[in-house]
């Protein structure tokens, strides 16, 4: 047994869902060995509960040890994964999920696939939600779990995502020194390199012939025993059916010659090994193409590349040769190419893996690309870029294919940056930022765009194209992530960018005019926001004409800024006329004249004349479901603007039909948990309050708040909304008792996720407030009210 179980725990050895595995444990080496000296036993202590880091020797180890393994590849992976599969095999934990852990991006969706493959009730609205759902199942369960981290690349990655619980056990495996990893109840194991004993018997089993074994423990001592080094050594023996001691001498002179003085004695000697196993590899696989395959594979991620990534055209083309098309004969000889890699050790295949077939060893990445020279450094990284482009599906469907391409794209930014930003940036770059807005990793997307931004500046300077449009990107990520006040400094520099170096009324100037109003806007800065439309919207009418389809968004934003500003008639100015042009021009059902309709009814409602607003309202609705159908998108939206509308109106006899038909509606066409579905369950349960129907409002209100935790999450801002709305119906029903505690629990969310000083926790404030006074807590109200 591996994993020793605490009686105390309790734990079944299978639930009745029956045992999930997710994330791909990466298969076990050829001849694995136990370790029974410095490895398996190390780890087997584990009980629940518990976390172990499996990191590499901090510094070179003690005289008579092994310095190689200071470098790494001392097998932490491997081990990790014999762990998992051993402890899988013999039933012992319910859930196995291994993670890839190189990027908080790969962590959170990690977590958000085991989520799924183990159909773990929680939220799913993004990787984020759904990670926060999974930690606290695994903190909560007493199904025993195993869960492995490979690969921590930045403990800060980890920062509010380390798993627990009592029925699980954590495995982490790292390159990170032990001060930076520890900490809590983790327990540092640091795995050195074989005992030369380990080293022997791995040697004996794997060269089954026994006169391949002559100089066999001298060769372990020369490798400093370093599982790596002995397996791409043992791989060459065997297919060149040759000995340990002729290995010896060929590794001797390949030392001798591997150049860079400034390389140490151990550097040199991984070096001098891979570029032997280069050299076999070379022998048995078509000509000069192992080469251009393992420094393409270098540039890519560890933890395995795709196989539609290397088989792809621009692959085929980079490792075959000039003329390969990506034809089934050309994927047929690249895969024979890594074949012939994975016979010399240089890489592992695992064709069972569609999303990382190909794995090389991150110390081996490394020495391939010390070696390879600038220019064939910049070759294979835009062979790469485009074979990662040109595999990647048009949308990502697969959500782990994404995360490989997003990490195999992050691995080759890091490793040749220079080249994918020369002469302009690589569309692959701009590809793995939008499947991280499309996985719903929008902080996570606001660091790759920084990231971005900050190379363009260091490459091409801060006025290239490619640089101005980088901070764009990172501003709209920024308001993807709800982080409109930094948005809106990002889009101020970009604006003030453009302006310098292309003038004020260049194309690029108005739009990032507009694009600065709308941080503004999304900022609550209106009344910054709408002198920017203003100039956006001239300097569009100047350039274009006023019916060019970007003045009449401008116009359309603009008139949205009023609104937000209070200055609902100039608006109204703006809007009458373009629905009267677009009624004359496209006529009245078009949906561009239907979207005028409900976009004047809005400003008329805003200003106060609801009067003149809802026949529009009436209008728009009776359009949409005419031309568009009744459970269209726009005809559900228009159909709830109608009934608030009437609610305004004090027309709740009208109100309360249309909002139970938008409900039922979006129900049937979306489904229960749709965000819209939700929004329209709550103004339903809103109405019903406002009608004193306080039963039918409680009921839909707590149906509401279960959706929206389930969905987004506890800490979600729409969730928190729910929580102070249910709160507000106990309240009117004269529930005190209920509703305090929930009116508290409301308070306390907004002040951790919003801020003490945010409008929303400002108005759960002043309602737990009135609460208080209501049951005569008077001090305590007025405590609350003063700091108000």
């Amino acid at each position: 047994m591996i994993i020793t179980r605490q009686a105390s725990v309790g734990m079944p050895s299978r639930s009745a869902a029956g045992p999930v595995r997710s994330g791909p444990v990466p298969p076990l080496a050829a001849c694995f060995s136990t370790r029974p000296e410095t490895g398996f036993n190390a780890a087997r202590a584990l009980r629940p509960g518990g976390t172990a880091v499996l990191t590499q020797p901090a510094a070179p180890e003690a005289a008579g040890s092994h310095s190689l393994a200071a470098l790494g590849g001392t097998g932490k992976t491997q081990l990790a994964a014999a762990i998992a599969l051993s402890a899988w095999r013999a039933g012992d934990v319910d859930l196995l999920a291994w993670v890839q852990a190189a990027s908080r991006d790969a962590i959170l969706s990690g977590y958000a696939e085991a989520l799924t493959a183990a159909e773990i009730p929680g939220a799913r609205a993004n990787p984020g939600a759904s990670a926060a759902s999974f930690l606290s199942w695994l903190a909560e369960t007493n199904r025993p779990w195993l869960l492995v981290l490979d690969d921590v690349a930045d403990a800060a990655d980890l920062d509010g995502l380390w798993p627990s619980g009592p029925a699980g056990l954590v495995l982490v495996t790292t390159r990170l020194p032990a001060d930076v990893m520890g900490g809590g109840n983790r327990r540092i194991v640091e795995v050195g390199a074989f005992s030369p004993r380990e080293a022997l018997s791995y040697l004996t089993a794997r060269l089954s012939e026994p006169g391949m074994r002559a100089g066999a423990l001298d060769l372990a001592s020369d490798l400093g025993c370093l599982p790596l080094g002995l397996a791409m050594a043992s791989a060459v023996v065997i297919d060149a059916a040759t000995d340990c001691r002729r290995y010896r001498e060929q590794l001797a002179e390949r030392v001798r010659l591997v150049s860079g003085a400034g390389a140490g004695e151990h550097t040199r000697t991984m070096a001098a090994a891979w570029s032997l196993s280069l050299d076999r590899a070379d022998a048995i696989a078509p000509p000069r193409t192992a080469g251009y395959a393992l420094a393409m594979v270098a540039l890519l991620d560890s933890a395995g590349v795709p196989e539609a990534v290397l088989t792809s055209r621009a692959a085929c083309d980079y490792i075959c040769g000039p003329g390969s098309t990506g034809t089934p004969a050309d994927q047929a000889e690249v895969r024979s190419v890594f074949d012939s890699l994975a016979r010399v050790g240089l890489v592992t295949v695992d064709t069972e893996c569609a999303p990382r077939t190909v794995r090389a060893h991150g110390l081996i990445q490394a020495a391939i690309r010390q070696a390879i020279t600038p220019m064939g450094l910049g070759q294979a990284a835009v062979a790469a870029a485009n074979a990662l482009l040109q595999a990647w599906p048009p949308a990502d469907r697969d959500p782990v294919l994404a995360q490989a391409l997003r990490d195999c794209t992050a691995s080759l930014h890091r490793a040749a940056a220079e080249p994918l930003w020369t002469p302009e940036v690589h569309p692959v770059l701009l590809r793995a930022a939008q499947s991280l807005d499309r996985a719903g990793l929008h902080d996570v997307a606001v660091s790759y765009w920084q990231g971005l931004f900050d190379a363009g500046r260091q490459i091409l300077g801060d006025d290239h194209l490619s640089t101005l449009r980088a901070r764009d990107s990172l501003a709209a990520a920024y308001l993807s992530a709800g982080r409109a006040a930094e948005a809106a400094v990002a889009n101020e520099q970009s604006l003030a960018d453009r302006e310098r170096v292309l003038g004020a009324d260049h194309p690029d100037t108005l739009t990032a005019c507009g694009n600065f109003a709308r941080a503004c806007l999304a900022a609550g800065r209106a009344a910054d926001a709408v002198p920017l439309y203003e100039r956006a919207l001239a300097g569009r009418e100047q350039a274009l004409g006023p019916g060019d389809p970007a003045t009449v968004t401008a116009r359309g934003d603009l008139a949205a800024a009023y609104l937000e500003a209070g200055q609902a008639e100039q608006a109204i100015a703006i809007l009458q006329p373009v629905y009267g042009d677009r009624a004359a021009a496209k006529g009245a059902d078009h949906p561009e004249t239907l979207a005028a309709c409900g976009e004047l009814a809005a400003a008329l409602h805003s200003g106060g004349r609801l009067a003149e607003a809802i026949p529009l309202y009436e209008r728009a609705l009776a359009g949409r479901e005419e031309v568009q159908g009744a459970t269209h998108p726009d005809t559900m939206s228009a159909r709830a603007n109608l009934a608030y509308a009437y609610r305004c109106a004090d027309r709740m006899k009208h109100a309360l039909p249309v909002y139970e038909r938008t409900l039922a509606d979006r129900e049937r066409a979306l489904g229960p948990d749709h965000p819209d579905t939700l929004t329209s369950m709550a103004s339903l349960a809103s109405a019903y309050h406002g009608a004193r129907r306080l039963k039918q409002a409680l009921t839909l209100y707590e149906q509401v708040l279960t959706r929206r935790e389930r969905r987004d999450g506890p800490d979600h801002p729409a969730a928190i909304a729910a929580r102070g709305d249910l709160a507000s119906a106990y309240h009117s029903s004269g529930r005190l008792a209920q509703a305090i505690p929930i009116y508290e629990q409301t308070l306390q969310d907004y002040e951790r996720v919003m801020g003490e000083d945010h409008p929303s926790t400002l108005t759960a404030r002043t309602n737990l407030a009135s609460a208080y006074n209501t049951v005569g807590w008077h001090t305590a109200a007025v405590a609350l009210l003063q700091r108000t």
